[in-house]
This record gives structure tokens, C-alpha cells and sequence, in this order.
């Protein structure tokens, strides 16, 4: 609910203009059955039955008032129809630091009529809701459940988080105590909001004793069909700890140390996960014909080992993938740990 009892959204909505261009005007409780019918076609799977309709506009109605818990702006087509929307629900929170009003808000709905995406009006909408919460409102803890789709956007607007839960806080400025060096400081919990997410694994190089890079068939990857041996750290593992895991569970075999380390590998988030990746890759030595024809596969995760010359992986993987591959190879042969930096998702 809406902690102030005087009202914080005009009755007579004015237009704004979002990114200087697109038209964003505050709903009133007239907009609400134009709102409903909006998540109702361009959101929710299914799409809602006019009683619903009725009976969702009915109780968002009172709520987009200005005492209401309810705030959402709107763009209209010029013939007086919604083009996009993004509505805002208020809550209390306990109080915190990074939240000393005690107010957060859920981005509730946002949605474009198809004939009006590609135009901006998104961003538009849910960047003139946060700042309408943010400023007239006190909000300073913000959530969204995001499609995959829209991640990039709130990720560029400061939210942080899977798209399953993504979260940002803002504090007022009279709030933050800056430093003579011009930087806020922020509460620890408050800053790991603001901090880059990332997945780490860890993995181990292999290959026999003439050299020829050994690789595992995947079962559940197509996009990566062959993949060295590793996989995603636990918490409280180090890399190397969790290379030598993961070789055990994936093939039987057992790494001893001490741990030298081939390369470095970074990849950005994008469609395919909503985090940036960090890895390391180990050596783990040659290994004899009959270490290889011992090992054991998981077959949950790996259906067949195979040892090529490093050329013949080419035309077996995609391009990414025997780019590292070729560079961990280098690094073996020159001494010197290899960084590959370019592992992002999403770009095959």
C-alpha cells in the first residue's frame, strides 16, 4: 500500500516524454479495463475470458487511484486505443537501509500491442513508472519476473538477477552520503544487488599420448555436442576442486595436483542465460589407451569418448567451441595461460 496519504498520481493525466520522443501519459482508473485487456492478449499465455476481464478491471480499478497501491503509465495509438503499457504494484517491505521508507514495488505488467513494438514505447513506459515510483513515491526496492526476451532492458535500466527474480534499489539522493571522491557508498547489501552475476565451472584438458585433444559427447547440449571434462563449481568449491569433482564424476578418473592452469575463459550473458560465465581449464596430462578405455561416462551427461587430431574437431563443433579449444591446445604447447574472453551466449 501506498504509505502517503496525499495523492501521488494526478487525476488529469499529463503527457510525458520518455527518451524525448515517445508519448507516456499516468492511467487513471479508466485505464484499468484497457490495461487488463492488454496482459490479457499480449502477456498471458492463455488469454483471460470476459468475465475475468471484468471482474481483474474492477479490482484494479480503485487501485490505480491516486490512495490506491496501483501506479501504471500508458501510450495511446492517435486514435485514443493503448499502444503499451507497464503497471506498477507498491508493498511494504521492512525497513532497511537500502530501503528506509519500507516501500518496494513489483513491475507487474508490461505489454506492447504488436503493431507498435520496435518504437521504444517499452522503455518508455517502465522507465517513466520506475522514476514516477522512485520520485513520487519513495520506492527503492524494485522487482520484475522478466521473459528472456526482456532481460537486456532491465539489465540496462540496473536490475540484477535471473530472469526468474530481477531486482534493483534505488536510493534517494538526500539519502546517500557521498565521499569526497564523488562515490556513493551503499550498504554491502544494497551494492550486491548492483555487482555483475556470474556462473563459474572449471574443467580439465586431456588428451593421449600423442597429443590429440580428448573430448566428450554430450547427451543434452546440442548447441556444444563435445566438451572437455567439467562442469559448474558448487558452493564452497574452489576451481580446482571442482575440476577434479567433476572428472571423477563425468569419467572415473582422478586428478592430482598441483594445478596448473591452461586458460581463462569469460563469456557475457545473453538469450541463453541471463548470467555472465567464468571458467578456468586445467591440464590434466596424457592419458595412456588404457586410461582412456577405462573411463566410466555418466550417462546422464555424456554418451561417447573420443580422441582426434586437433584439426578433425573442427568440422565437429561450432566455431566458439574449437576457438577454445585451440587456444587451451596453444597454451599447453607454449607454457603460457591462454585468456579467451570472447565465450559469450548466444552468439553462434
Amino acid at each position: 500500500m501506498n504509505a502517503d496519504p496525499a495523492p501521488t498520481a494526478t487525476a488529469n493525466p499529463r503527457p510525458l516524454t520518455a527518451a524525448g520522443r515517445v508519448p507516456v501519459r499516468a492511467a487513471t482508473s479508466a485505464d484499468a479495463e484497457g490495461i487488463i485487456r492488454m496482459r490479457s492478449a499480449h502477456v498471458l499465455s492463455a488469454p483471460l475470458d470476459e468475465e475475468w476481464i471484468r471482474r481483474s478491471a474492477d479490482e484494479l480499478a480503485p487501485r490505480l487511484a491516486p490512495a490506491g497501491d496501483a501506479r501504471a503509465f500508458v501510450v495511446d495509438t492517435a486514435d485514443g486505443a493503448m499502444a503499451a503499457c507497464a503497471l506498477g504494484l507498491i508493498h511494504p517491505v521492512l525497513s532497511a537501509p537500502a530501503y528506509p521508507r519500507g516501500l518496494a514495488a513489483r513491475v507487474h505488467i508490461v505489454a506492447t500491442h504488436p503493431g507498435f513494438r520496435r518504437r521504444g514505447y517499452a522503455r518508455a513506459v517502465v522507465t517513466t513508472l520506475l522514476e514516477h515510483l522512485a520520485d513520487a513515491e519513495d520506492v527503492t526496492l524494485f522487482e520484475v519476473h522478466a521473459s528472456v526476451e526482456a532481460q537486456p532492458l532491465y539489465r540496462e535500466l540496473g536490475f540484477t538477477g535471473s530472469p526468474a527474480l530481477m531486482r534493483m534499489t534505488r536510493l534517494p539522493a538526500a539519502t546517500a552520503s557521498a565521499p569526497e571522491n564523488g562515490s556513493a557508498w551503499m550498504p554491502p547489501e544494497q551494492y550486491a544487488e548492483t555487482v555483475l552475476k556470474a556462473t563459474a565451472f572449471a574443467c580439465v584438458h586431456f588428451t593421449d599420448q600423442d597429443g590429440r585433444p580428448l573430448q566428450l559427447h554430450s547427451v543434452y547440449s546440442p548447441g556444444h555436442p563435445w566438451q572437455m571434462v567439467g562442469g559448474t563449481m558448487d558452493h564452497g568449491e574452489r576451481p580446482f576442486e571442482t575440476a577434479v569433482r567433476e572428472c571423477r564424476e563425468e569419467t572415473g578418473l582422478t586428478v592430482s595436483g598441483p594445478p596448473r592452469l591452461l586458460a581463462t575463459v569469460y563469456g557475457l550473458p545473453g538469450a541463453q542465460w541471463p548470467y555472465s560465465t567464468i571458467g578456468m581449464v586445467f591440464d590434466g596430462g596424457r592419458l595412456t589407451a588404457e586410461q582412456i578405455r577405462g573411463i566410466t561416462l555418466n550417462p546422464r551427461e555424456h554418451d561417447e569418448v573420443r580422441v582426434l587430431p586437433l584439426a578433425e574437431w573442427e568440422a565437429l563443433m561450432p566455431a566458439r567451441d574449437f576457438a577454445r579449444l585451440s587456444a587451451v591446445e596453444e597454451a599447453r604447447s607454449t607454457g603460457v595461460a591462454a585468456y579467451f574472453g570472447t565465450w559469450d551466449w548466444g552468439n553462434e
